[in-house]
């Protein structure tokens, strides 16, 4: 994809006002943190969490799929999806493996949900290292391969009788929690600032691609 192309072909046909509303969506944005979600059973929870992280910064969201799909419900997401970028593990051997392998070697230490013996609060966890948290189902959470795998175990301090939130309101606390003790979440580069730029532009722009090979502009 030639970024620098596709913002210069395409850039006439955003207003200035939309242009400054990225910019300055972009200066937000963040790569610090991202959620994977395992084999999710709820997918209307999964596009509420969808919503609330694209909302709070978040770029990156992971689906192992090994057993159950996950389709963005609209009326949910009201429009988040198109923002975030959605990363899908079900074609390898071993999902889990995969997804955490790409992980690691993009930096990330790996925490999955729990209440496990082990398992550290939330407000433990070294929010200065880059960090994904995993999500299991809602009825059995994450499975054992996932913590076995994983990093290590993490969980939300409880202060009522039941022992667990819903999915949207896990995930939306530990985002919180995390950026908070950061004060602000540490900035995209510039060459993922450049990217990003360029793919929502192709999104506002109507018929982008279109446009784009009338150009002679690589897009993919």
């Amino acid at each position: 994809m030639n970024a620098n192309a596709i913002i210069e072909v395409l850039e006439e046909f955003v207003s200035e006002n939309k242009q400054a509303h990225i910019e300055r969506v972009l200066q937000l944005r963040t790569r610090h943190l991202t959620l994977v979600f395992e084999d999710i059973d709820k997918p209307h929870n999964v596009s509420a969490v969808l919503r609330t992280a694209e909302c709070m910064g978040i770029q990156d969201l992971h689906f192992i799929k090994n057993k159950n799909s996950y389709e963005v419900n609209p009326i949910i997401t009201q429009g988040a999806a198109k923002w975030v970028n959605m990363h899908h593990h079900d074609q390898a051997e071993d999902n889990v493996a995969e997804c955490f392998d790409s992980l690691r070697k993009d930096g990330y230490q790996i925490y999955a949900t729990s209440l496990e013996e082990t398992s550290r609060s939330i407000y433990d966890i070294d929010p200065n290292q880059k960090t994904a948290i995993v999500f299991g189902t809602e009825s059995d959470g994450i499975t054992p391969e996932v913590g076995g795998k994983a990093d290590g175990f993490v969980h939300i301090p409880m202060n009522g009788f039941t022992e667990s939130f819903n999915l949207s309101v896990s995930a939306a606390i530990c985002i919180t929690v995390l950026k908070s003790r950061l004060g602000q979440w540490p900035e995209l580069s510039k060459k993922e600032k450049l990217d990003l730029r360029a793919q929502w532009y192709r999104k506002i722009v109507r018929e982008a691609d279109l446009i784009l090979k009338a150009k002679g502009v690589a897009y993919e």
